[in-house]
């Protein structure tokens, strides 16, 4: 059989390359391995550099999430150098990371995942047509529009941050920003359009109060029913074709769930400590086990570099962890799995391998023990109790998050007070800091640790590594390998299963996906994705 090479979606290179190696038996997947194949190296980049240097470049680690390392890198700042925060700084800060997350959510699903609805797999089920006329690259009715109402969003991030993608307004202690009421009044005007013209008239079909309403699976499924414009909305078609199509029965992974947790209540973090942070959440932290809540401690973050192209060191936390120092090149094309393969580390949180991404956070909303001021939305706990981790989950976590977003941003503009102070100038001084958000793919943070004036040890973990790092010392596979084994592919010559797997994750990668047979080795295909 022919290798075979297609590009089935428009996915940019943002932040590297990654290739992932699938070997099948009888049509499963028995074994599967990701290779982020590109070395990045910024946290050599901000060895000896100005403590105010991760403002600037950090940033562009990511062309599509920069504002939320912004975010990051100001924070940790922020506890280094003990901040006090106006509560209108912590209000712009939640609006850009808000907004950046909000504007993913549509260009995501559109251009990233439900092309692959649009395979011709699909071809014999009854909504393929109606989904194909929909969903399809380019050319797909809700495709266009959707996409064109993604930009919206950013224009007020643009309008706080001054720019976007790669602002730098987020500083320790506050924000670079001075918004007039012309721009506040603008900011709603844009998000009531990105309401009109697909958030409600396009996706829901209905008022986002109505959406909100819905607390379990069964709500779901009797808001689906409830009228036409429920049903043949993008999302109720979107929910019809997952399950049809048997979304819902591929793509577990690992079981246990990770989040840092987002937005920082405007009058709960004025003076900024690592050990106050959670409390302070609104959308909240947490690591869910698959049965038990446990509170977030980042403390239990270790970097397992046993399989990754770096010189060996036991697993340890960012704070104590070494800049990476890559092996000899000669080393770099191993392709041996029980060795190093990955330029990517393998996060683990109390020893365990956790997915990052809206799910877990969807699933720290369901936390029974959340506070008045957080989140508290017992949808998913119910979906999980009753279905489980899936590709259908996973991509129904995503989008259930845009309706929410968009009350949160509307209720934080008409609580910023344009009298008072955006900015309270800190003292710099040596410390070590750790700053994190929810970035629109999951739990993002950075470690530093400042000495005689300059960063000594800067570290990044951020959802793609998470999902996409390789097995840890005891062999123990990352979230994506494990979601992928036990696939059942149809096609060999076209293994759409193992992409639509790993785009429930989106990882900020270009992914190439390697079909390989088990018991030949043959390779049966290969696909960019």
């Amino acid at each position: 059989m022919s290798v075979k090479e297609l590009n089935i979606s428009p996915v940019g290179r943002v932040e590297g390359d990654l290739d992932v190696q699938v070997h099948m038996e009888n049509g499963v997947v028995t074994k599967a391995h990701t290779q982020a194949a590109m070395f990045r190296g910024f946290e050599r980049i901000m060895s000896g550099k100005d403590p105010q240097s991760g403002l600037i470049v950090t940033p562009r680690i990511c062309g599509i999430c920069g504002g939320s390392h912004l975010y990051c890198a100001s924070s940790a700042l922020d506890t280094a150098w003990g901040t006090q925060l106006p509560p209108n700084a912590l209000l712009l800060r939640a609006i850009g990371q808000a907004t950046e997350t909000i504007q993913s959510i549509p260009r995501w699903f559109y251009a990233i995942f439900a092309t692959d609805l649009a395979n011709k797999k699909f071809a014999n089920k009854p909504l393929y047509q109606e989904v194909a006329n929909r969903f399809a690259a380019y050319v797909g009715t809700s495709f266009q529009k959707g996409l064109t109402a993604s930009a919206l969003p950013v224009q007020v991030y643009a309008l706080f941050g001054g720019q976007w993608p790669h602002s730098s307004y987020m500083v320790p202690g506050g924000v670079m920003s001075a918004p007039t009421l012309k721009d506040i009044t603008r900011a709603h005007a844009i998000m009531n359009q990105f309401k009109n013209d697909w958030l409600e008239g396009i996706w829901l079909g209905c008022s986002i109060e109505r959406y909100l309403q819905i607390q379990t699976w069964d709500d779901l499924m009797a808001w689906l029913e409830e009228n036409d414009s429920h049903r043949n909305s993008d999302l109720g078609l979107f929910i019809r074709a997952s399950l049809e199509f048997g979304l819902d029965k591929f793509g577990q992974g690992v079981g246990k769930f990770l989040a840092f947790g987002t937005y920082l209540h405007k009058d709960r973090y004025n003076q900024p400590t690592v050990e106050s942070r959670n409390q302070a959440l609104i959308n909240s932290s947490g690591f869910f086990d698959g049965k038990d809540y446990h509170v977030f401690d980042h403390k239990q973050v270790l970097e397992h570099v046993d399989h990754s192209w770096y010189e060996n060191v036991p697993p340890t936390h960012p704070w104590e962890e070494p800049l990476p120092t890559p092996l000899p090149s000669t080393n770099l094309e191993n392709t041996d799995f029980d060795g190093k393969y990955s330029w990517a580390k393998a996060p683990r949180y109390m020893g365990y391998a956790a997915e990052a991404g809206p799910l877990s956070r969807v699933i720290m909303n369901a936390n029974p023990d959340n506070m008045d001021h957080q989140i508290k939305d017992p949808l998913f706990g119910d979906i999980m109790e009753k279905m489980g981790a899936s590709v259908s989950t996973r991509t129904l976590a995503r989008v259930h998050e845009a309706p929410r977003l968009f009350t949160l941003i509307d209720e934080w503009l008409t609580q910023v007070q344009l009298d008072e102070d955006f900015y309270i100038k800190p003292e710099e001084k040596d410390g070590i800091g750790f700053g994190a958000t929810e970035a629109a793919r999951g739990s993002l943070a950075h470690w530093v640790e400042i000495k005689d004036g300059v960063i000594k040890n800067y570290q990044v973990i951020a959802p793609t590594t998470w999902n996409v790092g390789p097995n840890d010392e005891q062999g123990n596979p990352g979230p994506i390998e494990a979601a992928l084994t036990g696939t059942e592919i149809e096609d060999p010559t076209d293994p759409v299963e193992v992409g639509m797997v790993a785009r429930s994750f989106d990882s900020c990668l270009v992914c190439t996906v390697h079909a390989y047979d088990q018991k030949s080795g043959k390779e049966l295909a290969n696909f960019k994705l």
